[in-house]
C-alpha cells in the first residue's frame, strides 16, 4: 500500500521560515523520484522542487531557488521542503509526489502519486 502524507504546513509571516515533510509508505525509498508542487487559489499547480534520492541530486523552479531546500532522510522515508524567506506569494497547498515516469519533473501529469496537501500562508 503506497502513501504520501505531508505535514508541518501553518501561518508565517513575511520572511520566517517553515519546514513541510513528507512521509512515504510503500516505495523503494532508496531509489525514488519525488517532488514538491503547489497550487494557490485560481492557479495551476506548479512544481517547486525535485529529488531523486538515490544520488541526492535536485532541481528547483526559479521562484524558489535559493530559499527552498529539498532533501531526504532515508532513515525516515521522508522528504523535507526547508521554506526559508517566505513571501506572500509563497501561499498555496503543497503536496508531495512520487514516481516520476518520464517527462519532466515539473509536470504533474507525470506523476504516479501524491499526497493529500498541506496548507502554507504567508500574511503579516
Amino acid at each position: 500500500h503506497v502513501q504520501l502524507v505531508e505535514s508541518g504546513g501553518g501561518l508565517v509571516k513575511p520572511g520566517g521560515s517553515l519546514k513541510l515533510s513528507c512521509a512515504a509508505s510503500g516505495f523503494p525509498f532508496s531509489s525514488l523520484c519525488m517532488a514538491w508542487f503547489r497550487q494557490a487559489p485560481g492557479k495551476e499547480r506548479e512544481g517547486v522542487a525535485n529529488i531523486w534520492t538515490a544520488d541526492h541530486t535536485t532541481y528547483y523552479s526559479d521562484s524558489v531557488k535559493g530559499r527552498f531546500t529539498i532533501s531526504p532522510d532515508s532513515a525516515k522515508n521522508t522528504v523535507y521542503l526547508q521554506m526559508d524567506s517566505l513571501k506572500p506569494e509563497d501561499t498555496a497547498v503543497y503536496y508531495c509526489a512520487a514516481e516520476r515516469r518520464g517527462g519532466i519533473w515539473y509536470q504533474q501529469d507525470v506523476w504516479d502519486f501524491w499526497g493529500q496537501g498541506t496548507q502554507v500562508t504567508v500574511s503579516s
